[in-house]
């Protein structure tokens, strides 16, 4: 496969830090071919689904953007907040790539709906196939291809009815990969340990054991990686006597919290690392801003055949492998929206980019959004986000449009979900008329959160900043060719995190918080008409 050449280091870096993918990139499967690493992660609702991360020597990372772009391969309109794309999958077999995902339409109550699929691809980067339907038994689907030429898939089985363990345990089912399809039935291989929640499955083969690696106690403080083994791929399966291969649960001074859901990966030379979700809270058992990350472990394998992380714990320096340092170029701060198509950083949601909500050529060198669905829309919103992936960070663009009532809005937004955000916005008001001003959302609960400053012209530009530092969240403004004026109010950043997004009643998860913090364009128009808005540029400046 083509891939990009870049400049050699004279000397390989010591250390890994972590995390290597630093804000919103959970639940990562891991894969090597030939000399190229490359991550998949969790997208939930976002496009587009399951994020794709390139490295040469486990250090430096590029993001590939993501692997699932339209509609036929991905259908997202109407999942919920948390919904979508849970815990891909990546494989490869006779000269393909397997993609395999659950896309979660519902949860809560003890259902889920967790249709999951394969898709396959000649290169990382497509184009993928037509996608096959596979069982909907549970999430956190995965494919392993066994030195037999046979192919299978794992998951995770839920169980609603009331009294029986809802994460029922990990079954196994043959695919047939000529065919394209499953053969045979499910069988529960492994139901976990005393710690619960067995979901997140992986196999291995390694020196004529069969390796499952699992997560278990979800996927907040009590997380960890499971790992059992058995002759025979059905089972029974051993857990390791040591104990989990990695958890953060016992200590919480960690900088590295919720360390689980691992998949592993060998060098050529046989150096092994395991691939992790983790969190970085504020503050001790905190929020966790930047969401869940994705970090690297280094393994050992015991003299009686585990693989184990070092004292069980993740550290935030690995020793890197010995291979040739790899880095690429640094990503740069500014779009100017001069390109045909949005770049790897933007994700939109529940929806691909398509020219009947977004273009990049209507005003060449501007990105123009059709105002969509309110706030709080699960079909239409007309939203292009990048992640935040630093605790002090900086976002801007130069917003121009005609509103002409309350139901237009235009601007930038620190979002979570359709529940939690805050929206630096032009709009319009009764008094005012055209004018800029901060509306938050708490929890569905809205706030006017700021003043709002009248804008003469709004067809002239209107300069909006969101800057995070830690916990507080300020916007600013510039109005024609003014100076940058902040508005006074700070807000509370940590709003926008896993921890305050989950809600639960009467011990049942209402809402789910699995995602992460993003800096937002957004646009609404709530009459309909799709009232266009103008996007200069976009910068994300690390502070």
């Amino acid at each position: 496969m083509a891939l990009d050449s870049v400049t050699e280091l004279a000397a390989p870096p010591a250390v890994i830090q972590n995390p290597v993918l630093t804000g919103f990139h959970p639940d990562p499967s891991i894969l090597r071919v030939g000399e190229d690493y490359y991550l998949a992660t969790s997208t939930f609702e976002w496009f587009p689904g399951v994020g794709l991360h390139h490295s040469r020597d486990l250090v430096h990372w590029r993001s590939l953007g993501g692997a699932l772009t339209t509609e036929e391969l991905l259908q997202m309109r109407g999942v919920r907040d948390s919904g979508g794309v849970w815990a891909p999958c990546l494989s490869y077999a006779d000269g393909l790539f397997y993609l395999v995902y659950s896309n979660v339409g519902t949860y809560g109550g003890g259902f889920w709906d967790t249709p999951n699929f394969v898709v396959t691809a000649p290169d990382i980067t497509g184009p993928w196939s037509e996608p096959v339907r596979l069982h909907s038994l549970g999430f956190d689907a995965s494919m392993f291809h066994d030195d037999d030429g046979r192919s299978w898939m794992l998951s995770m089985a839920a169980d609603f009815r009331p009294g029986r363990e809802v994460f029922a345990g990990i079954v196994l089912q043959e695919y047939d990969r000529a065919a394209r399809r499953l053969r045979g039935e499910p069988t529960t291989i492994f139901t976990g340990t005393q710690a619960g929640l067995v979901e997140g499955p992986h196999l291995y083969r390694h020196d004529g054991w069969y390796y499952l690696v699992t997560a278990e106690g979800g996927t907040q403080w009590e997380h960890q990686v499971t790992v059992a083994r058995s002759r025979t791929i059905a089972g029974p399966y051993e857990v390791d006597p040591a104990g989990p291969m990695l958890t953060s649960w016992p200590d919480p001074t960690l900088a590295l919290q919720k360390a689980g859901h691992g998949s592993l990966v060998a060098t050529p030379d046989g150096e092994w690392y395991l691939a992790h979700l983790t969190g970085r809270p504020l503050t001790e058992r905190g929020r966790c801003v930047l969401g869940r990350e994705t970090a690297l472990q280094r393994v050992e394998w015991s003299a009686d055949g585990w693989p184990r992380v070092p004292g069980g714990r993740p550290s935030s320096e690995v020793v890197a492998p010995r291979l040739e340092p790899h880095p690429w170029p640094a990503e740069p701060e500014r779009d100017d929206f001069d390109a045909l198509v949005l770049g790897s950083p933007w994700s939109t949601l529940r929806r691909p980019p398509s020219s009947d909500w977004l273009s990049l050529t209507e005003r060449p060198g501007q990105l123009r959004l059709y105002g969509g669905e309110s706030p709080v829309s699960l079909r239409d919103s007309s939203l292009v986000g990048r992640r935040i992936e630093h605790l002090s960070c900086a976002f801007e663009t130069r917003v121009s449009s005609a509103p002409a009532t309350f139901r237009h809005m235009a601007g930038v937004a620190a979002y979570y979900n359709t529940l939690n955000w805050a929206y630096a916005r032009l709009t319009w008001h009764e008094v005012h008329g055209p004018c800029v001003d901060v509306l938050v959302s708490d929890r569905g609960r809205l706030v006017n959160a700021s003043a709002p400053v009248p804008v003469a012209d709004p067809a002239a530009g209107v300069t909006l900043r969101a800057e995070l530092d830690r916990a507080s969240l300020r916007f600013g403004y510039a109005i024609g060719d003014g100076a940058l004026q902040w508005w006074p109010e700070t807000h509370d950043a940590t709003r926008l995190s896993d921890e305050y997004a989950l809600e639960i009643y009467d011990a049942r998860e209402k809402v789910s918080g699995f995602t992460g913090a993003f800096f937002a364009l957004w646009a609404q128009d709530l009459t309909g008409g799709q009232l266009p808005a103008d996007f200069a540029y976009a910068t994300y400046e690390r502070r």
